[in-house]
Parts: C-alpha cells; sequence; structure tokens
C-alpha cells in the first residue's frame, strides 16, 4: 500500500515538475530537439531552406511534416518553398520538377518503382543539394520519413547516397476491430475506428496512424475483424470508411475491409451464399462496385472462412478456391485484391491441427486467381512465442503467399509484458526451406525472389488502441515500427532496427540505447523460456490466453493445452515424426530428415516434434526435466536483469515514460514468477522428479495456480 501511494506522490509531482515531459502518444514522430547542440547548428545550416515541388495532398503532408520535424529538431524557422531558388534540400519527382528532372535520373528511379525513392548529394545550377527523388509523391514522401529519421537519428549526410524501395508491394496492417469499438485480441484500450461518429468527424488520430504508417512504409490497413460484420458492407458503412480512405489516401495507405462469407444471406436477402451461384456472384458484384463508387482506390478484401466458427466455402461443399475467386471475379475490374486466410482447422478432422492447412491448400496450388494472395501465419498452430515456420511456404509455387504476423501479443504477456518481436520475425524470415537448393529463406519465398509471385504482401496484426501511447506498452510502440520496417525490407537486422526505435524514441546517448536495445533483444528468448521452452507451444490459459494454463482441457481438444504437451509419466511432447502424427513429411527433405531425428532437430522445436522422455539427455548434459526447470527459472530470473537495465536509464528519461515501463516491468516479474511455478509444479507431477536444488521451492502449491481466476482480461 505504502509503495502505491508512493507511485500516486511521485505522479502528482510530475505534473508540476519540468521532467514531465512525454505521455508517448507521438510515437517514433516526437521530434524533439537534437541533444548534440553542434550537429544540430551543422543540421540547420544543411536543412535551412527546401524547394518541394508539386501541388496534390501528398506534397501538402511533405510541407508539414517538414516543418514540425525540421523547426522542433533543430529549433530553426525552415523555409519551404515551391519555386527554385538555389534550396539546400530538394524533394520531388522529375515530372514534377525541371531541376530534378536535369539529374537524368529517371532510369535510376523506374528501377525503385513507385514506392521507391533516392536520398543524395547532388549539384544542382552548381549548387551542392541533398535531393529525395521518386517516380512518385508518395515515393518522396516515404523519402522525407527517411531524411527526417536519419537527422532525428543523428547520421552523416558527408556524401550521401541512399537507394530504398519495398521488399513487398502490399505492407498491411490487420485491425483485429469490431463496429462497437470492442478489439479482439487488443491489449490497448478501444477500437480508434468511432464508426458512430463517421463520416461527420475526423479525429486528429486518424492523421496521426496514417503518419505514423506512413513513416514506415506501411501502406495498407484492414479496418475490420477477420471474425468479420457483414454490416460494414452496407452502404452506411461504405461511407464510413470512404471518409477514412480520404485522410488515409495523402499518405499512400489504401483501406481494406473483412468480408463476412454469409453476407449474401445477412444482408442480401438471399438463402445462399454458395460461391457458385449465380444470385451470389451477382451480389459481391454489386457490393464490389458500391464500394469503388465510394472508394475509387479501395484495396480490396481479407477473408477468414471455414475457421472458429466462420461460413466458407465449406458449408456448401466448394474449396477454398472457389469462394476466393468468387471474390476476385467481383474486384478484379477495379483491380482490387482477395487475401485469403490459410487459418484453416476443424475440430471435428480428427488430424493433427498443424498438419490441415497444408493438407487443405496445397492441392488446390494454381487454381486461384491471379488477384487472390492465400495469407499464411508464420507457424502452423497460432501466433505461438515459438514455432517452426510454415510448410506452405514453399509448397505453393503457383500461388502467391503473404506473411501473417501477430504485433498485438495474444500469447506473449498482452501489453504487459516486454516482448520486442522483430527476432521472432527475423527467425521465421531467415529459416531456409531449401526449396530451390541453400539461400531459399521464406523471406525470398515472399518477395517472390524464389517463385516469381506476380503480387507480394505481408501482413501483421495491429496492436493499436485508445490508449494514449496507441500501443498499451511504451514498449509495444516498438513492434508496430519493426513490422513496418521488415514488411519494407526484410534483410534489417533486428538489432538495428531496435537502436533506430531507441534513438528515435528516447535518446541518441549510448547510455540509454545500449541498454534499452540489450533489454529488447534478450525478451523474446526471455519470454519463451518461463512460458513455452525447447518447443512446448498453446499451454496458456483458456480463452484469454494470458497465463499459463497447462492444465487446459475442454470439449475442443485442439483448444486445450493437455492436447498439445501431452505430458504423462512416459514424458512429454508432441509426436509429429514420421513414426506420429507425420508433420515432418509436409517439410522439404532437408528440413524433414533435420526435425524427423532428435539428434538433428534444434533444441528449440525439440518437444514440437518429439514426444520424449523425461530423462532423455539434452546438448547442456541435464536431463530433459532438469533443462526445462532451468529455462523456467532463468527465464523468470532474466525479467529481473530486465529491470535493473531499465534502472540505470532512468536519470535520461522524463519521469512519466521511465515510471510507466517501471511499473510494467514489476507486474511481468511476477507473471514470470507465476508461470514458472505453475508450470514446473504441473509438470512435476508426471516427471516425479524433484526440482534441483540450486532453485528455491515454489512458495504456493499447484492447486493455488490452477484455482486462479482472472475475470474480465481484456482482448477476448
Amino acid at each position: 500500500m505504502k509503495q502505491i501511494k508512493l507511485v500516486v506522490l511521485l505522479i502528482l509531482l510530475s505534473v508540476f515538475n519540468k521532467t514531465y515531459a512525454d505521455d508517448g502518444s507521438k510515437l517514433w514522430l516526437n521530434y524533439k530537439p537534437l541533444e548534440n547542440a553542434e550537429l544540430k547548428e551543422s543540421y540547420a545550416q544543411l536543412f535551412e531552406d527546401v524547394y518541394l515541388a508539386g501541388e496534390d495532398e501528398t506534397i501538402q503532408a511533405i510541407s508539414e511534416e517538414l516543418k514540425t520535424g525540421l523547426s522542433c529538431m533543430l529549433e530553426n524557422n525552415v523555409t519551404i518553398s515551391s519555386k527554385w531558388n538555389m534550396q539546400s534540400l530538394v524533394i520531388g519527382t522529375p515530372s514534377g520538377s525541371e531541376q530534378i528532372a536535369a539529374l537524368k535520373i529517371d532510369k535510376q528511379l523506374e528501377k525503385l518503382g513507385n514506392d521507391g525513392y533516392i536520398i543524395a548529394s547532388k549539384k544542382i545550377d552548381k549548387k551542392n543539394v541533398i535531393v529525395v527523388a521518386s517516380k512518385s509523391n508518395i515515393g518522396a514522401l516515404y523519402g522525407t520519413f527517411h531524411l527526417l529519421r536519419l537527422i532525428k537519428t543523428e547520421s552523416n549526410f558527408e556524401n550521401i547516397n541512399i537507394e530504398e524501395s519495398p521488399k513487398h508491394q502490399h505492407r498491411v496492417l490487420n485491425h483485429w476491430d469490431n463496429l462497437n469499438r470492442t478489439v479482439e485480441r487488443g491489449f490497448a484500450g478501444s477500437s480508434i475506428w468511432d464508426w458512430h461518429k463517421l463520416p461527420g468527424y475526423i479525429y486528429p488520430q486518424y492523421i496521426e496512424y496514417a503518419r505514423a504508417n506512413a513513416s514506415i512504409g506501411i501502406n495498407g490497413t484492414v479496418l475490420t475483424n477477420v471474425n468479420a460484420n457483414a454490416l460494414v458492407l452496407t452502404d452506411t458503412y461504405i461511407e464510413k470508411a470512404a471518409a477514412l480512405a480520404n485522410v488515409f489516401r495523402p499518405y499512400g495507405i489504401k483501406i481494406y475491409l473483412t468480408a463476412r462469407f454469409s453476407a449474401p444471406i445477412e444482408i442480401g436477402g438471399l438463402k445462399t451464399a454458395d460461391p457458385l451461384d449465380e444470385d451470389v456472384k451477382q451480389f459481391w458484384k454489386e457490393t464490389a462496385d458500391r464500394i469503388y463508387k465510394q472508394i475509387p482506390d479501395f484495396g480490396g478484401f481479407l477473408v477468414k472462412a471455414d475457421s472458429e466458427g466462420q461460413p466458407g466455402p465449406h458449408n456448401y461443399k466448394r474449396t477454398q478456391a472457389e469462394g476466393a475467386n468468387m471474390l476476385a471475379e467481383a474486384l478484379k475490374p477495379h483491380g482490387g485484391l482477395v487475401m485469403w486466410r490459410a487459418f484453416v482447422y476443424n475440430h471435428e478432422v480428427p488430424v493433427d491441427r498443424a498438419l490441415q492447412a497444408y493438407n487443405e491448400f496445397v492441392p488446390l496450388d494454381g487454381k486461384f486467381h491471379d488477384n487472390v494472395i492465400v495469407q499464411v501465419k508464420n507457424g502452423a498452430i497460432d501466433f505461438q512465442p515459438r514455432e517452426p515456420y510454415h510448410p506452405l511456404f514453399g509448397a505453393m509455387p503457383n500461388t502467391p503467399l503473404m506473411m501473417e504476423f501477430q504485433i498485438t501479443q495474444e500469447y506473449l504477456g498482452h501489453a504487459i509484458h516486454l516482448t520486442y518481436l522483430a527476432p521472432l520475425y527475423k527467425e521465421t524470415l531467415e529459416t531456409d526451406t531449401y526449396i530451390k537448393g541453400e539461400g531459399s529463406t521464406v523471406a525470398k519465398i515472399l518477395d517472390g525472389s524464389i517463385h516469381n509471385y506476380p503480387v507480394t504482401a505481408i501482413a501483421g496484426v495491429a496492436n493499436i488502441g485508445t490508449d494514449r501511447n496507441w500501443t498499451g506498452h511504451l514498449f509495444g510502440q516498438a513492434n508496430w515500427y519493426a513490422f513496418g520496417r521488415l514488411a519494407w525490407n526484410h534483410n534489417l537486422s533486428a538489432e538495428n532496427i531496435a537502436a533506430e526505435w531507441a534513438k528515435m524514441t528516447f535518446s541518441n546517448k549510448t547510455a540509454v540505447v545500449n541498454p534499452v536495445v540489450e533489454m529488447m533483444m534478450a525478451s523474446r528468448e526471455m519470454g519463451v523460456s518461463y512460458r513455452t521452452p525447447i518447443g512446448l507451444h498453446h499451454i496458456m490459459a483458456e480463452s484469454h490466453h494470458y497465463g499459463p494454463g497447462p492444465w487446459v482441457t475442454g470439449r475442443r481438444p485442439d483448444w486445450t493445452a493437455v492436447y498439445y504437451h501431452q505430458a504423462s509419466e512416459t514424458g512429454i511432447g508432441f509426436d509429429r515424426t514420421t513414426k506420429g502424427s507425420n508433420a515432418v513429411s509436409q517439410y522439404p527433405e532437408k528440413i524433414k530428415e533435420q526435425y524427423n531425428s532428435t539428434e538433428t532437430c534444434p533444441e528449440k522445436f525439440l518437444l514440437w516434434f518429439h514426444h520424449l522422455p523425461w530423462d532423455y539427455k539434452m546438448n547442456s548434459g541435464r536431463t530433459l526435466w532438469d533443462e526445462m526447470v532451468y529455462k523456467y527459472y532463468t527465464g523468470a530470473d532474466s525479467v529481473v536483469w530486465m529491470q535493473e537495465k531499465w534502472n540505470s536509464v532512468e536519470k535520461h528519461i522524463d519521469f512519466e515514460r521511465f515510471n510507466h515501463v517501471k511499473q510494467l516491468l514489476e507486474m511481468q516479474k511476477n507473471d514470470a514468477i507465476e508461470w514458472r511455478n505453475s508450470c514446473v509444479l504441473y509438470f512435476q507431477q508426471f516427471s516425479k522428479m524433484p526440482i534441483p536444488s540450486e532453485f528455491e521451492k515454489p512458495e504456493k502449491p499447484l492447486e493455488y495456480y490452477q484455482n486462479k481466476k482472472r475475470l474480465f482480461v481484456p482482448g477476448i
């Protein structure tokens, strides 16, 4: 109680203290004055006046961003003009500026595409200038944000020569937002979309949202939940969506909607939603026409079908291809895209859930229309703290596949635990499938390098809500940021992205950047260790998935923990070898052989693919039981290390943000101990082996944790 009173007092004092600085609402675009006075003066001279060619809304957005960014960071008045007057910074396109056209860089820009850009030192009329140039104004906007990022991170502009173009054509956020403003698996407040006030009222946050996405190259947003509501396809809601599209358009962001497969029945008055029925086809054609009439650049539909109670083509004994193609035909005249989720599984099918998506989709390879892209989760189960890559990647050479990552932390502590996800994303993207020899990474499949996909895309399930800092946990912003940066360029390193975000969010001081990056880079692995080490998976609490629940059983086996860990006196783990469910057979031969043998299977996936006895010898020399206990204890202890790292930056960061993270880290520490104790005590029932003497024994019995209830956990 005393601790709570002290925290409240400190917060109240901070309101009247000059250290009160930032609630996180400006994300990584806070544009505070540069800390290096000498560099700030140098930049002020380099960017004191700007020539910005063009007149449309995107050019206006560039102008406003430059005024805000340069004047705040450099504490200097910046002149922006649409007329050439020997300015020091030049931004635009060859078609919009004679000066940029005279540089003869058209071929260079053509290779970079509409979204690509250059930032380079050039001479115009014998004057040394910095040029940001692109084929399009949207590309110039991306280049402008890159320029501001370079300034914010105090980069060197001498002889600068940068060429950038995205690895994926479509870089999309998937919002799981409902029309009533609840957010499925959202842990940062309500939905930012206030459908009740649209189209009449445009919140300033909508523009801030567009700015933030454009700053990291995201160019699409799915406004609504994959567990879809057909009402969003009615005229009333199309008008509301059009208002958002108008806000996002200057920032190069297209909107998408989720299409409920049963919409022809629910809002169309039909008796069927059979994709081969002519009246159903006509319904979707007319729906698409109505949408494009109000939203000419509408991106298309995202569809979840035949999964977790959602209607789909299976209801009519049709294939996933027949369902997707029906929608694709409706969108085709308008240039729209169908993103059809491969998250299809059925608890009534007596087959390992990990097998089902592959079994469903591989026979359909090449049968989807060319404006369909199949959206595949990074792993075959469901956004677990660690999963082997989904075997569909590489298995459908004639069907474009897109990645679906989760940014919101459904299985990783929600918006309470600090878990930096870029290492998870990179682990999947850099996995070599060997599908066309060594170097056939998942990333190269996605970007079209392996199979020459005509359309490429990547999606992330958003962690955004109405909390003042957008993501609930301040460090949740880093996951939104990292997703965008990797969607643009999967070759970037997780560590460099972390450093970039830390500099833009907090400070360029090494006393801040180094410990913050160390925390971020270690956080995912420690989270795996105190939750699901050695390949364990899906042992979270039922429904809300927040806390531990290795004891969970229920009516649907594939929604229970015991289905996945299969702990017994003989051992633990899910046998997916050729002697078990044979899930290994869905991988290319080299990967299959690796995963099928305990001698070559990476230990991080060992219990994902193998059921092993408790006394199995690990590489460390420990038994499997002792190794599990070691992971659980060291993982939980690592949160204390993270707290110490965070405490070291206190004097460099404003009180509000420091204390926000400090409080959440204390909650994470307690949660990690609960995870450790729950899992060790539960699995000890089966192993009947002691907790090694170097580790303290849990104070409370297993029943205490089993009976613990969490009510009204957000995001369900």
